[in-house]
This record gives structure tokens, sequence and C-alpha cells, in this order.
């Protein structure tokens, strides 16, 4: 067996590209809601890796599916399949409006799919010139070049030469300017549920509704990115379902690996048949390991127990969050949905949405930013609520020592 080399946050600096700069501890094991440094210092996760680990650290369902895969089959490529692809598929399929599933490696390169097959289907069944793509301003889809430009944040893909075409940028939860741009040049309609790194902003429900009734008007494609907001993050195992409103394609990773990277493009039969033999592909996509832990997560969360569950958390991480806002008087509201909530800084704290991070994790507590003036919090889905009290105490902590600084 190889002998582990010691390394610490210094080593980052020696030998990792420069785009990241983590935090000063280096965690190396977690167990449920809880996390070990290298000191052995333990923290309570109230991020959940950007909202990726839906069942916390470690849990059994997952190790075991891993363990048991591990020791079958690791990799294929796609000239051939393999039982847990389409198991994994059979079972999306089954629980959502889709009819068919492309698995790739990450959020990013699931709407990277979405929007050449919202190309390609509009070049089959219209004819060329139907391509434009709109999305929303402080929307995130990934940093491929095509998915971080129609990401409605130009700092993340400007400076990289020529941007692709055709995509414009409206604001979100503004149908009358949807309406206005709108014509029969459209191809697709892209839109989180509700903007994740945008600040956690739900769609309205007038809003979603009515871009729905848009793209059948002008024979567009509505895209739902559900990379943040899918997996029983919002106490339905997809958002498009809380809000009744059917999309044509949806995009789902983070939290469908539990923490084994893995994304999917869902999509219906006519739609799916625009990506015939040889249009698209991925080396690593639908890999078994992938889809192993993929299955062993969607089993366990899309039950009734784990998706009320939800409800419930949200409701006991609201109560903590409203008694230290009663206290400290630093949020102007929490917004969100299930376990996917922001607390939005009043204009006293504007802009200083890391400040509580980082005392946050002076207090062994790991959350999340989104954007300057958000706190988000994206734990897993079943925190017990000894969890979410003790995280909470320490949040409070946290929230103390900045409003006194």
């Amino acid at each position: 067996m190889s002998e582990h080399m010691s390394v610490s946050r210094a080593t980052f600096d020696e030998v990792m590209v420069p785009n990241y700069n983590p935090a000063a501890i280096i965690p190396v094991r977690g167990l449920g809601t809880r996390v070990w440094d290298q000191q052995g210092k333990e923290y309570v996760d109230f991020a959940g890796g950007i909202a990726v680990n839906v069942l916390g650290h470690c849990h059994p369902a997952l190790v075991s599916a891993l363990k048991e895969q591990g020791e079958k089959l690791w990799h294929l490529s796609n000239t051939m399949t393999n039982e847990p692809a389409l198991r994994l598929a059979k079972k999306l399929t089954d629980a959502t409006f889709a009819d068919r599933v492309y698995f790739a490696n990450s959020g990013a390169e699931a709407n990277e799919a979405a929007f050449k097959l919202a190309r390609r289907y509009a070049l089959d069944h219209h004819g060329e010139g139907k391509d434009q793509i709109i999305a929303f301003n402080k929307s995130f889809h990934g940093r491929t070049f095509f998915t971080v430009t129609v990401g409605g944040q130009a700092a993340y893909s400007d400076g990289f030469g020529p941007k692709p075409g055709a995509i414009d940028h409206l604001d979100f939860n503004d149908l009358a300017a949807l309406e206005a741009l709108m014509s029969d040049k459209t191809c697709a309609v892209v839109m989180e549920p509700m903007q994740g790194e945008g600040g956690i902003i739900p769609a309205d429900q007038a809003f979603i509704e009515g871009v729905r009734a848009l793209c059948d008007k002008h024979n567009a494609l509505l895209i739902f990115d559900e990379v943040q907001t899918g997996v029983g993050r919002t106490g339905h195992l997809y958002a498009y379902q809380k809000y009744g409103v059917t999309p044509d394609i949806l995009t789902s990773a983070k939290s469908l690996g539990g923490g084994f990277p893995i994304g999917a493009m869902l999509t219906t039969a006519a739609i799916a048949a625009s990506l015939k033999v040889g249009t698209h592909g991925s080396t690593y996509g639908g890999n078994p390991l992938a889809c192993a832990v993929a299955e062993a997560a969607l089993d366990v969360v899309n039950t009734p127990a784990v998706l009320d569950g939800v409800k419930q958390r949200e409701a006991w991480f609201r109560e903590h969050l409203d008694a230290i806002n009663a206290k400290y008087k630093v949020f102007k509201e929490v917004r969100g949905m299930g376990m996917l909530l922001g607390a939005v800084l009043s204009d006293d704290f504007k802009g200083r949405a890391r400040d509580f991070l980082n005392a946050a994790v002076d207090e062994q507590l790991m959350v999340l930013v989104a954007g300057m003036d958000v706190v988000r919090f994206a734990p897993s889905l079943v925190i017990s609520e000894e969890d979410i009290k003790e995280g909470m105490a320490r949040f409070e902590r946290a929230v103390a020592k900045v409003v006194g600084a």
C-alpha cells in the first residue's frame, strides 16, 4: 500500500491552480452531519458540499452500494451498457415526466447536453434560424463555455474570447419582459425553478406557469435546471412537481449521487430522438460506480418519510433563524424551499455574507453563501433535530461575533 505523505493547506498553494481559495482547515472524515479535520476538530455541516451530500457523509446505503459495485465493475465505455445505469434510468423515468435519460458526470455536462439537444431539436423540427436561448440574470448553469455563457453572470464568462451566440438574458420573475423578447426564433427558455447561486430566489407560481405557456405558444422547449433543487431538496423529488409545471427537459446532478459525481438530463421520447447515434457523448457518463451509488441515493430519498421530513426540517431551520434574527436583527428574510434556504442580510450587513461564513467556521460550523448578501444552507435531507439545534447554536455565536465586530 502506498504510504500517505503529509499535506497541509500550504500544499494547495504549491501544487494547485489558484482558481479556488479553500479554508485553512482540511476535513478528513465525515459521518452524518458531522465532519472532522486534520486536527480532530469536529464541525456541523450545514453546507452539504454545496447541496450535494443529500444523505450526509458516509450514509450506510451509499457506502454499501459503492463497495458492492466496486467489487463487480467500475467502468465500461458507452459501446456497452450496464445494469446500474439501466436501473437508475428506469427509476428516474418512473418517478418523473421523462421517458429518456442521458447520463453525464456533472451539472454543467447535463446542461451542456440539454442546450445542445434544444438547438438540435429546433433544427430538426423547424429548420435554420430558430436558435435563440433565453436565460435569466443571476442564473447559474455550469462552467463549460456554453453553459457559463447561458448563465446570467457575465463575470464568469468574460475574458475567455468570443462567446457562443444567440443567447439572451432577462430578469428572473419578469414575465412581461420575457413575453416581449420571445418569438418563433426562440428555441428554448432555460431556468432554475429556484435560483441557487443567484441568491436562493424561488420562481413565482404565476411566472413559472407563464413561462410554460409562452414556450408552448412559440414552440420553444422549456428547460429546468434542477441541478441544485433536485432529488428531494425542496421536499419534492424535483421542484417542478411542487409547482405543477412540467418542463420539456430537466437536468439533475449534485444530490443525485449523494456525493459521487454524476449528472443526468431527462426528457421525453419525442425530444430525445434528436440526439441520435453520434450526436453527443461522454466517456464516463453512466459508469456503473456512479449509477449504483445514485440508485441507492434515489431509493432512500424518494420516499414519503424523507420527502415529508424535509418540510419538517425546513420548519425547524426557520424557527431557529427567526429566533436568532429577533435577537440580532441581521436578516431581511429567509427565502427558499426545503433544505435549500437563504438568509438575506439586512442593509446594515449588506455585502458581508462571507464574514458570517468565516465566523461560522471559527465556531465549527460549515455554511455557504449565495452572492455577497445571502447566507445559504443546504444540509443533508436527513439531518437530525439535535444536529440542527447544535449547528444553530454555533451559528448564533457566529452571528453575535459579526454583530459585535
